[in-house]
C-alpha cells in the first residue's frame, strides 16, 4: 500500500475560541440553503490548527442551520489530529491530510482560514484551482485569513468556475478605518494593494467613504459603518440584497462585493 505524503506545509496552528465566528455567521447565513438542500452534505475544515476549537465550532453552527450535515476537520500534522480525535462525535470527524482532501467523496463546501498566508501568491492561485477540482458539482470554498482574536477578516467565495466574492468583516473597534483590513487581505490580493490596482482603489474609496460619514460616528461605528458602504455603492457593486448584502449584513460589520471588482491585474 502506497502511503501519500499530505500536500501542503504545517501552519503556525494559531487558534482560539470564535476565531472564524464571523466567518461562519457569514457561511450559515449564504450557504444553509444550499446545505440543507443536498443529500449528504459534507464540510471540510482545511488547516484547523493546533486545536480542534474552530472546527467543533463550525460543526455545531452548522447543525444548527442543517443537522445533516457532516464536518470532517483536516490537519496535515499528525499530532494535531491525534489531539482532535478525542472531541469526534457522530457527524464531526478529524483525519490527516492536506490540500488533496482525502475525504469519503467530494465535499460540498470547504473552510480554509489561514492556510494560505505563508505560500506565494502563484502557489496561492495553485491550490484554489486543486480545491476547486475537488469540491462538489454545486459545491463552494471560503478561504481567508483573519486575525488573532478573529476581530478583522477577509475572505473570498470561490466556486467550481474561480473566485466569485470579496468580503470585509470587522468588529467595530477593531480598526481606525476600513483600510486597515488590508493585512488581511487573502494571499491572491494582499500584494496587489498598490496603486493602479483595483483591491487598493477599493480601500481607498472606502476611507474616503468611511471619513465623509464621521459625523455618524456620533451614533456610533455601525450607523458609520453602514453610511459609508452605502457610499461606497454610488462608485462600486457592493451587495445591496439579502444574503449577501443590505443592512442586515452591514449591521454586523460586513461588505461583500463580486470578485470581478477586484481581480488582480494581469501581470
Amino acid at each position: 500500500m502506497i502511503v501519500r505524503k499530505p500536500i501542503g506545509e504545517i501552519t503556525r496552528g494559531t487558534t482560539g475560541h470564535n476565531r472564524l465566528r464571523r466567518a461562519d455567521r457569514w457561511i450559515t447565513a449564504v450557504h444553509g440553503p444550499r446545505l440543507r438542500s443536498a443529500e449528504r452534505p459534507l464540510v471540510v475544515d482545511l488547516g484547523y490548527g493546533a486545536s480542534h476549537t474552530t472546527t467543533l465550532e463550525l460543526f455545531v453552527r452548522l447543525r444548527k442551520v442543517c443537522p445533516s450535515v457532516e464536518v470532517v476537520g483536516i490537519e496535515i500534522d499528525p499530532a494535531r489530529v491525534a489531539a482532535a480525535r478525542p472531541y469526534e462525535r457522530p457527524g464531526l470527524s478529524f483525519a490527516l491530510g492536506g490540500f488533496e482532501l482525502p475525504v469519503s467523496r467530494p465535499p460540498l463546501l470547504v473552510r480554509a482560514f489561514n492556510v494560505l498566508r505563508q505560500y506565494g501568491e502563484a502557489e496561492a492561485w495553485d491550490y484554489w484551482a486543486m480545491l476547486r477540482e475537488r469540491i462538489a458539482p454545486g459545491g463552494v470554498i471560503v478561504e481567508g485569513t483573519c486575525s488573532e482574536v478573529g476581530h478583522r477578516a477577509v475572505w473570498v467565495g470561490l466556486d467550481g468556475s474561480g473566485p466569485r466574492t470579496l468580503t470585509l468583516s470587522a468588529r467595530f473597534d477593531a480598526f481606525d478605518r476600513p483600510s486597515d483590513l488590508a493585512e488581511r487581505l487573502p494571499k491572491t490580493l494582499i500584494h496587489r494593494n498598490v496603486p493602479g490596482e483595483p483591491v487598493h482603489a477599493l480601500l481607498r474609496d472606502f476611507d474616503h467613504a468611511w471619513a465623509v460619514n464621521a459625523p455618524l460616528g456620533a451614533y456610533g461605528a455601525r450607523q458609520r459603518w453602514i453610511a459609508a458602504v452605502r457610499t461606497l455603492s454610488g462608485t462600486w457593486p457592493v451587495a445591496r440584497r439579502p444574503p449577501l448584502g443590505g443592512p442586515s449584513r452591514w449591521r454586523l460589520g460586513e461588505l461583500t462585493l463580486p470578485w470581478a471588482a477586484v481581480s488582480p491585474n494581469s501581470g
